[in-house]
């Protein structure tokens, strides 16, 4: 088992919903050594990602954070008639570390990077680790996504379009150009070191350049039609609201109920000139400022804002800190969450919509030693 040096809690974008959380029980697996002869061994090479996930599941060793990043575990158990228990896993990977969790969740752009890389903070187990992708197993749910509230884009269509025409143009620059996007996010305030902000940019740009599918995306913020159902379904499917009204009215909301594909479609067909009904609007991260933002640090930094007349202020998110209470009360004007969020919060009362969809497949996936399951 490997050790890192020094102790560090990984970013996870989460966010506390009004949802019931399902956490398991199970126990951990503790350290053995391996006997009999390679004829009685199975090696985890030859192992299916479905053998993997059931040897976890079976001893009890899943690991999620449990605060909305939960529900694509949640699938993919089911997915394979497993139960629906899982470790509470905290926001370091030192479960991983010490087998605790055989199969923990980690996002490609943050604690996957933490478990194999060896900068500061990391673990430095390298390419000696394997993981299992949530698109490639078909329940992926869809993230990070630009929304507003319906009332504000209806009044303000005008300032909307010219954010996604800036807010998209800052994206294009930071996937072509992450090394220099990790720098700006780094000026700007980041949370993470500079290696590590380094590694998310290179990360975030697969995020918002491939689909669920595998396939190239060049449209950045497309609302693909299947993958936003996918989210919807998984959503419905698995997230239990407290209030029994709003987990009634999440099982009948349709995509039409939390996206407008309009202002996007109008910010394309733009020559980038607009007459903006407000000039100074706000953004609210999800989390503390990195790469995973990039493209707004960005267009702020390279003065794509200012040439569509607008003055804008990114908020970092963080602590207690809800995106969708933020934009819905107006404290904000614009807002970073994930469909499944957006869905929740609709079906609780609020009046939110989706404008452009920034990451194009799920960053999440299940990270293990192979050595685990010889």
């Amino acid at each position: 088992m490997k050790r890192r040096m020094k102790r560090i809690v990984s970013l996870a974008s989460v966010v506390v919903m009004g949802a019931s959380v399902f956490t398991g029980c199970g126990s951990s697996k503790e350290e053995t050594t391996q006997t009999g002869s390679s004829a009685e061994q199975s090696s985890a090479a030859e192992l299916s990602s479905e053998d993997i996930i059931k040897a976890a599941a079976e001893n009890g060793s899943v690991g999620n954070w449990g605060l909305g990043n939960e529900y694509e575990v949640l699938a993919l158990l089911s997915k394979y008639d497993l139960g629906s228990d899982y470790l509470s896993q905290d926001f370091t990977m030192d479960g991983f570390d010490d087998d605790s969790i055989t199969l923990a969740s980690a996002m490609t752009y943050n604690e996957l990077g933490l478990v194999k890389n060896d900068y500061d903070g990391g673990y430095g187990y390298g390419d000696s680790v394997e993981y299992i992708d949530m698109n490639d197993e078909g329940v992926a749910m869809l993230e990070d996504n630009i929304f507003c509230t319906e009332d504000f884009a209806k009044e303000n269509p005008n300032t909307v379009a010219a954010f996604l025409y800036a807010s998209l143009k800052g994206w294009e620059y930071a996937v072509e150009n992450p090394e220099e996007a990790a720098e700006i996010c780094y000026t700007y305030g980041s949370s993470v070191s500079a290696e590590h902000q380094a590694y998310m940019a290179e990360e975030v740009a697969k995020l918002v350049t491939t689909d669920t599918q595998g396939e190239t995306v060049t449209d950045i913020g497309n609302m693909d039609e299947d993958a936003m159902q996918q989210t919807l379904d998984i959503a419905k499917e698995y997230i239990s609201l407290d209030d029994s009204d709003a987990d009634a009215a999440l099982q009948s909301l349709t995509l039409d109920d939390i996206r407008d594909s309009s202002y996007l479609e109008a910010a394309k067909s733009s020559d980038g000139t607009f007459d903006v009904e407000k000039s100074e609007v706000s953004i609210q991260l999800k989390w503390l400022p990195d790469a995973q933002f990039m493209g707004y640090y960005v267009a702020l930094d390279k003065g794509y804002y200012k040439e569509v007349g607008l003055d804008v202020e990114i908020v970092a998110g963080g602590g207690d800190i809800a995106e969708t209470t933020a934009v819905n009360n107006g404290t904000v004007d614009f807002g970073v969450t994930w469909v499944s969020n957006l869905a929740s919060a609709n079906a609780g009362g609020m009046n939110l919509v989706e404008v452009a969809q920034i990451f194009q497949r799920s960053g999440l996936v299940l990270v293990y030693k192979p050595e685990n399951f010889e």
